[in-house]
C-alpha cells in the first residue's frame, strides 16, 4: 500500500513493523529456550529484575493478567530459586517478590543468549551500509516507543 507520492502508508508501514516485530520476538525467545522458563515466567522474572520487588497483584496488574495466574508463574519461579517472597512491610495478607542472585543470573544467561544470536546473525547477514540502516531504524522505534 502506498500513497500518491509512492511512498508507503503509515498504517502499512505500521503492519510491517508489527509483523517483523513479532517474528523477532519469537526468533529471540527461542534462543533461551533451555531454561525452561515459559514466555510468561520470563516476562514476570524479567518485570520484578527491572522493576524491582512488587506484590503479587501489581505484578499481575503490569502483565495484564488476573491474581491467580500470576500466583501460579511466581510459584515456580519460587520453586526455581529465581524470586524470594518476603512480608508485605505494612499489610501482612500481602509479600513481596524480589529476583534472587540465581534469577538475576539465569536471566543475564538469557539476555547474553539473544544478544549473541542477534549480533552473529546481523555480523554474517548485513553489510556495512545496511547495519547502518538498521541503527537508525533502531533508532526511530525507540523514539516510537517513547509516546
Amino acid at each position: 500500500m502506498t500513497d500518491s507520492s509512492g511512498d508507503p502508508t503509515s498504517e502499512q508501514v505500521a503492519a510491517d513493523i508489527a509483523a517483523v516485530a513479532g517474528l523477532l520476538s519469537r526468533r529471540l525467545r527461542s534462543t533461551s529456550s533451555e531454561t525452561g522458563l515459559t514466555a510468561s515466567q520470563r516476562s514476570a522474572l524479567v518485570r520484578i529484575t527491572d522493576d524491582g520487588p512488587s506484590t503479587t497483584a501489581a505484578l499481575a496488574r503490569a502483565e495484564h493478567i488476573r491474581p491467580q495466574s500470576m500466583r501460579l508463574t511466581l510459584g515456580v519461579l519460587e520453586e526455581q530459586g529465581l524470586i524470594e517472597r518476603t512480608p508485605h512491610p505494612t499489610d501482612g495478607r500481602q509479600s513481596v517478590v524480589s529476583v534472587t542472585d540465581h534469577g538475576r543470573t539465569v536471566l543475564a544467561g538469557v539476555r547474553a543468549a539473544k544478544q549473541t544470536w542477534l549480533s552473529k546473525v546481523i555480523a554474517e547477514e548485513l553489510e556495512a551500509d545496511e547495519r547502518r540502516t538498521l541503527a537508525a531504524a533502531a533508532a526511530l522505534l525507540r523514539r516510537l516507543t517513547e509516546k
